[in-house]
């Protein structure tokens, strides 16, 4: 591991990209490039993942910003282990990119979930109170965690849709199998040809592998984004309960002012006509 400054030319020619492959993971365009997204270029895959902007290569993975990306430290936390030897118990290891892609879906879909956990208690407990207890506070915690689920379940939205997209691609997935290696693709019927037999048969043995990963993360993500939105559907209808409760309060103070309007006209007009009556008697 090392930190280092270098230039967009440097970078350039360091992972053979042209300057439009790194606008996806280039922090200074986080405002343009917030949607998560892996591509697959010849020598490079970039990965942006939130607050993890990366570029994995056959035996090395830049990172952008570690010290101050919590994603980029996550995902280090995860990588590094799954590189060292003695992890591996015996097993066979995939390749680098492999393990970095990997590394950067886990951590990704670890800290929604972490998320979802923390946010799904105080929900539960809010629904629990409300709606007899209708005070501020307890209005304002509602707001807030219907603000945090709205938030989670769009990120997870967003990874499911990517993951999805790179499901039904396998010319991407092909292309991170034969990274590193003397294989090509057709580009008519996306025919893989090797020059090294070996190489083809661990080619297609990666891509049954990748798309068992995906997969799983997939299944993963859609079931942090179910549960996300079916929180946010209860705390929607406890709003939607809310407010029927806060109408039917209003209504009822409401009634009680018409009432006390038509006994002060009663009074009124009593106190009227005793005054007609009893003006000639005071003449």
């Amino acid at each position: 591991m090392s930190t280092k400054k270098i230039s967009r030319r440097q970078l350039l020619k360091s992972s053979g990209l042209r300057l439009r492959d790194t606008r996806s993971v280039d922090p200074s365009l986080w405002l343009m490039n917030s949607m998560p997204s892996l591509l697959v270029r010849e020598q490079a895959i970039l990965i942006n993942l939130g607050s993890l902007r990366a570029i994995a290569m056959y035996e090395r993975v830049l990172i952008f910003n570690y010290n101050s990306s919590q994603g980029g430290k996550a995902f280090l936390e995860l990588l590094l282990p799954r590189l060292n030897p003695r992890n591996i118990n015996g097993g066979p290891s995939m390749p680098f990119q492999l393990e970095v892609v990997e590394a950067a879906l886990l951590s990704r879909i670890l800290r929604l979930e972490q998320r979802l956990m923390k946010i799904e208690p105080s929900v539960a407990a809010l629904l629990e109170v409300l709606p007899n207890r209708l005070t501020a506070d307890v209005l304002e915690q509602l707001r807030l965690s219907k603000q945090a689920l709205v938030e989670l379940g769009s990120r997870a939205g967003d990874l499911k849709q990517m993951l999805i997209d790179l499901l039904e691609d396998p010319h991407e997935i092909r292309r991170i199998c034969i990274m590193g290696r003397n294989c090509t693709l057709d580009r008519l019927d996306d025919h893989m040809e090797c020059s090294v037999p070996l190489d083809k048969q661990i080619a297609e043995e990666e891509e049954e592998e990748i798309e068992m990963l995906l997969e799983n993360y997939l299944q993963r993500c859609e079931s942090c984004h179910g549960q996300a939105e079916r929180l946010l559907d209860s705390a929607r209808e406890m709003e939607d309960s809310i407010a029927v409760n806060l109408s039917s309060r209003r209504l009822e103070v409401s009634r009680v002012e018409l009432l006390l309007q038509v006994g002060t006209f009663c009074v009124a007009v009593g106190a009227s006509v005793a005054g007609l009556f009893a003006a000639p008697l005071l003449e």
